[in-house]
């Protein structure tokens, strides 16, 4: 433990490693009693709506973090509810409280990585927000990295001592079909994969980093799959409790960032995320195309050319609109900006249709197997309207 004293008349020397803060006795930061000592723990706190949590969260860490030199940082998706400016006023108040505001940028695996790597501290926790953590449990998570008996603590609900009662039957059978989905197909061996709940070495996080997804909820499953068995892990027991205030952000769309994530890695990270949901949503287009298809040139007055040129734009909007809604979620296009980002699309679409058959009559020249030709020419397809979907239509702003 590092102590920087200096005296009164001689310039503060600052060591990198060590925060040192001179004392107002007019203000609450005085009291601040990790001043001048090396900081021990991150903790990061992803939020979104959870302005009636934040402040009760950071109670409950002062009081179990007593004795520790710990910082926690807020990382908040820009909450509509001003969850943020809570966490300014805490700032405020108390100088081991940081905020990081995303502004255009959503997600709790993005918001845990930005956190994780804004840290301080040799290690860190992730905790969410709406107290169903036991947070009692991180002096026992840290003192097992300390002691160098693990790499990784992860929080778990289904070894001896822990408990997922609270989830309710239905949600606890998706958790558990989940998790064991997880564990077989990725060959993962810890017991609870799907925590949100754990601590970990920063240095070896900053190793898995550049090969983890910003997309999804499932972070912990993330750096586990990634890691590949090399992390030393153990696992610590807890309750996981009843959300207090607010709302559950588990939706439909868990569920397919879930998926998304296991196939993304089982193909070692050839093909990521957004790519996955990007060509079902396609697939999906495909479907909406042949029965829009058979309706106009069954039932209404036109050649197969206008019956097809119908289908097609609306097989693009209908990608256009489960894209902006499903893959692109984080980067969402509002009010006037829908329609620019559509007439995007269709030109987008339209050169990916070029493409797609070029391709196809490429390889049909070449080797006449009209399923070849025709898959790699959707494949072709595919790529061109992501790659340039996400430069010209989805673009980080």
């Amino acid at each position: 433990m590092t102590q920087s004293v200096t005296p009164a008349s001689t310039p503060a020397k600052i060591h990198p490693l060590v925060d040192v803060r001179f004392s107002d006795p007019s203000s609450d930061r005085s009291a601040d009693s990790s001043w001048a000592v090396e900081r021990q723990l991150s903790v990061i706190v992803p939020t979104f709506n959870e302005r009636d949590n934040v402040t009760k969260l950071f109670q409950k860490l002062e009081a179990t973090l007593a004795g520790v030199a710990w910082e926690v940082i807020f990382v908040d998706d820009n909450s509509p509810d001003g969850t943020w400016d809570v966490v300014r006023g805490l700032a405020e108040r108390d100088t081991r409280v940081r905020c990081l505001r995303r502004i255009g940028r959503r997600g709790l695996s993005g918001a845990c990585i930005e956190g994780i790597l804004a840290s301080s501290a040799p290690y860190v926790a992730v905790i969410d927000a709406d107290l169903q953590h036991d947070e009692t449990q991180l002096p026992k998570m840290l003192a097992l990295l300390q002691s160098d008996a693990a790499e990784l603590v992860v929080g778990s609900r289904y070894v001896d001592g822990g408990s997922a009662e609270s989830f309710g039957s239905g949600r606890l059978r998706i958790s558990a079909a989940a998790t064991l989905l997880a564990k077989r197909l990725l060959n993962i061996k810890i017991a609870d994969p799907m925590s949100g709940f754990f601590m970990i070495r920063r240095d070896r996080f900053e190793q898995l980093a550049p090969s983890l997804s910003v997309q999804g909820f499932k972070i912990l499953l993330d750096i586990v799959a990634t890691a590949r068995g090399t992390l030393r892990t153990v696992e610590v027991p807890f309750v996981f409790g009843t959300r207090q205030h607010g709302e559950s952000k588990l939706d439909s769309m868990v569920a397919l960032d879930f998926l998304g994530l296991v196939l993304a890695k089982l193909t070692r990270d050839l093909v990521s995320l957004r790519f996955l949901l990007f060509a079902l949503v396609g697939s999906f287009g495909l479907a909406v195309h042949l029965v829009t298809l058979d309706i106009a040139f069954s039932l209404l007055p036109t050649s197969f050319a206008e019956a097809q040129t119908i289908a097609a734009f609306v097989a693009m909007t209908s990608n256009f609109l489960l894209n902006n809604f499903l893959t692109y979620r984080d980067q969402r296009l509002k009010g006037l900006a829908i329609v620019r980002g559509l007439v995007v699309f269709y030109l987008v679409c339209g050169v990916g249709l070029l493409a797609n058959v070029g391709v196809a009559f490429s390889i049909y020249n070449q080797q006449p197997i009209w399923w070849l030709a025709g898959a790699a020419g959707a494949l072709m397809g595919v790529v061109w309207n992501y790659a340039v979907s996400s430069l010209f239509v989805w673009r980080k702003r």
